[in-house]
């Protein structure tokens, strides 16, 4: 008797239903790409418990008849396919046929729906169908999913708490929302709301409505094309911050994708803006021949694959690096963003299912209206503040003292600035070595008495493959012994009197780094240089030696922020000294 066989349908559902059913924000995306699909403008979430007892999606879209409702849960039954050329230019958020019949076999299934005509109700329980039925729905689809993997109860055991159900679901439908700012979307959980928007259109209202009025204030928006792409979007100002990726939204042709190349593109592209360990808040649209990309690489379909990805890498450096560099981006020391704030009013939805506070959608409002009633003379300050690379980023500033020996206080015409001594002379250092060590021809400095560099056996195995780094640099040298090294020549910037300590540094990240990019490895140089060279916190320097610094500092292409993201410089206008004296309003 044989020993393979054919699993029954019931069974193989389920077992199928694992790669698309692992937890209720599966069931929340599926039912909310089917309700875009099918070109709703207004959808309704509606959950009991995170989704564990209900998920509820409502939409006004174009419905299905009966024989299409019933059809909908036979599996790779999809009207977004009709033969394989299709699989090649997919425009629709889903197309696999396998989301509602993997939903309905795990859960207690009721759909209702109406493409105008008479409405129809499907019932289904664990995969089986209960009943077909006349339904009196307007025109669009309710779907109902209650009560999941209630038999397959080993699977709750690997849910997490409702809490991180919860968050990820509500991280989602942001990012729906942030993907299609005309449709309306509504989530709610226990009755509570936890996001509303009003379908205008307006990609900057979802921002607001997602993360508030203070940081819809600081984001920059960004358009740009290239051949085979076009971009558009916001991105935030270097100090609206937050301490993961969650906050990069990458959206192509409409799709919530997942893809750390490019988050590390617009990382990147904030590099000595931000700290390493912060993200910024960045919503990105991309439009591209769906024929270059390739998203049916993972039933999540949150995975793609481009097929001219260093193009599409290129402009969106390109893009923020023109934005950043083109803006004030002075910190200012009254109403700064309170991130911490931001983040609390972000995550309170996550943090406890029994909400308290709901989503105030009128105060939102209220705040939106004003910010935009501001927006024409925002437009005209922006437009001053925008600069050429050949002109100082910052007006002229008068050094006035210092706190501590570390806080220069300066002042001119627009106010108060505090500047951070070592931050400043970090930034206006960094540039220093960077234009040194991109130069073609290097500038050397012959040594009266060689330097002898001796190393770990180990070590200098590393060092021997990448021996021509020290020649990019502009550092002669000759190999003396096995693991020797004697070192004839430096660049003429090395600092007078800490060669020795500067080829030491820049030999130790050669062996740490192991592999690397040339450019890279040269800024890293520069950095490191800069932090070890530059006057410290606590170091006295003269009230000549403050103007020349600032002098320095207000011709550096970035003198917001130091090489590490922290910002060197804050102001406080006239009008922010005289509301902390309430002499103002």
């Amino acid at each position: 008797m044989s020993k393979i066989h054919v699993m029954d349908e019931g069974l193989a559902n389920k077992i199928a239903a694992g790669e698309v059913v692992e937890r209720p924000m599966n069931v929340v995306k599926e039912l909310t790409e089917n309700a875009v699909d099918a070109k709703s403008t207004e959808i309704s979430i509606f959950l009991r418990d995170a989704g564990v007892k209900e998920v509820k999606v409502v939409d006004n879209g174009i419905g299905m008849d009966r024989e299409d409702a019933t059809l909908a849960f036979s599996r790779h039954a999809t009207s977004k396919l009709r033969d394989l050329n299709d699989l090649f230019h997919i425009m629709s958020l889903g197309f696999r046929g396998e989301a509602l019949p993997s939903i309905a076999a795990v859960s207690e299934v009721t759909l209702k729906t109406s493409n105008g005509e008479e409405g129809t109700e499907v019932v289904i329980d664990g995969g089986v169908m209960q009943k077909v039925s006349s339904s009196d729905i307007r025109v669009g689809t309710s779907i109902s999913v209650r009560n999941l993997f209630y038999n397959t109860p080993v699977r709750l055991k690997y849910l997490k708490n409702l809490y991180a159900e919860l968050a990820v679901i509500t991280e989602y439908i942001n990012k729906m929302a942030l993907s299609y700012p005309n449709i309306k979307f509504t989530l709610v959980n226990n009755d509570k709301t936890l996001l509303k928007t009003d379908g205008s259109g307006r990609l900057l209202k979802v921002i607001n409505d997602i993360y508030g009025i203070q940081v819809t204030k600081n984001m920059i928006y960004v358009e740009g094309d290239s051949d085979d792409y076009k971009i558009h979007g916001y991105i935030s100002r270097p100090e609206v911050v937050k301490g993961t990726r969650n906050s990069i939204t990458t959206l192509v042709n409409g799709r919530v994708i997942k893809d750390n190349e490019l988050n590390r593109t617009i990382l990147d592209a904030y590099h000595t803006y931000i700290a390493v360990d912060k993200s910024p808040i960045v919503v990105m649209s991309i439009e591209v021949d769906p024929n270059l990309v390739d998203i049916n690489v993972h039933p999540t379909k949150m995975d793609i694959k481009f097929s001219k990805i260093e193009d599409l890498k290129y402009l969106i450096t390109k893009l923020i690096d023109d934005q950043l560099q083109t803006k004030n981006l002075i910190q200012v020391g009254i109403d700064k963003v309170d991130m911490s704030k931001v983040e609390t009013h972000v995550t309170n939805h996550y943090a406890n299912v029994n909400i308290k506070d709901e989503f105030d959608s009128e105060k939102k409002d209220e705040e939106f209206a004003e910010f935009e009633n501001m927006q024409l003379d925002l437009q005209v300050e922006e437009k001053q503040e925008e600069y050429h690379p050949a002109e100082p980023r910052i007006k002229p500033m008068t050094p006035i003292g210092a706190i501590h020996c570390t806080y220069i206080i300066a002042e001119n015409e627009d106010g108060m600035y505090v500047i951070d001594q070592h931050a400043a002379a970090e930034r206006v250092n960094y540039e220093k070595f960077m234009r040194e060590l991109s130069k073609k021809e290097k500038a050397k400095m012959d040594l009266l008495v060689p330097i002898k560099i001796e190393l770990p056996t180990n070590d200098y195995l590393i060092l021997k493959q990448h021996l021509d780094v020290l020649d990019t640099i502009g550092i002669t040298y000759e190999e003396f012994g096995f693991n020797t090294l004697l070192i004839r020549s430096t660049p003429v910037w090395f600092k007078k009197g800490e060669e020795e300590a500067s080829i030491h540094t820049v030999i130790d990240m050669i062996i740490e780094t192991k592999t690397f990019e040339i450019s890279k490895f040269i800024e890293k140089v520069a950095t490191s240089l800069a932090c070890k060279t530059s006057i410290k916190a606590n170091d006295y320097i003269s009230l000549e030696d403050m103007k020349v610094l600032l002098e320095q500092l207000r011709h550096a292409d970035n003198p917001f922020t130091c090489p590490h993201g922290r910002p060197s410089i804050i102001k406080y206008t006239n009008y922010d000294l005289e509301r902390l004296f309430k002499r103002a309003e």
